[in-house]
């Protein structure tokens, strides 16, 4: 599927409203909710079977994906601001909680994303933090946006989890 070009055009979505997926192992979508399609562009059949990174917006640093893929599949949540793309190249940022899903004998079957709409306030700390990654990585790649992060966090005296709570 061709990747779309990004626009400048928002996309917003209510307060109170949850955008929900969930993925095989692989990260390929099994299923979406309603707002989730609607947000995306694509139609139902075009999400399911693609792989999640098809929303990826190229404003987001690959390190912050390596963190939550990390985690995940460590069987751990995390929690992240994340700014998609949708078929049409508009954007619209989220703020993600990602949990792996178990079967009944606590092995990973999958991932599970409810994401709410992020808050002004925290998105003027998480758009310049991203900026200052994606710099980073363009010159040293993913291993130097990871090196920043840390920096960040270490520089505000947090780890990763109360940075992104307190925001």
């Amino acid at each position: 599927m061709t990747r779309p070009t990004p626009t400048n055009h928002e996309l917003t979505f209510e307060d109170n409203d949850f955008i929900v997926s969930k993925t095989d192992l692989k990260g390929k979508i099994v299923y979406g909710n309603e707002l989730f399609i609607t947000m995306s562009g694509y139609a139902e059949s075009e999400l399911l079977g693609a792989p999640h990174s098809l929303l990826r917006h190229p404003d987001m640093p690959k390190c912050v994906f390596a963190l939550l893929w990390e985690r995940i599949q460590a069987g751990k949540e995390i929690f992240a601001y994340v700014k998609n793309l949708s078929k049409n190249g508009s954007y619209y940022w989220v703020y993600a909680q990602v949990t792996p899903s178990f079967d009944k004998n606590n092995t990973i079957i999958g991932y599970h994303s409810v994401r709410r709409k992020p808050t002004s306030k925290a998105l003027q700390a998480i758009i310049p933090l991203y900026r200052e990654l994606l710099q980073a990585e363009s010159s040293g790649g993913a291993d130097a946006g990871k090196k920043l992060l840390n920096k960040r966090l270490n520089d505000a005296k947090k780890g990763y989890d109360e940075y992104i709570f307190t925001l």
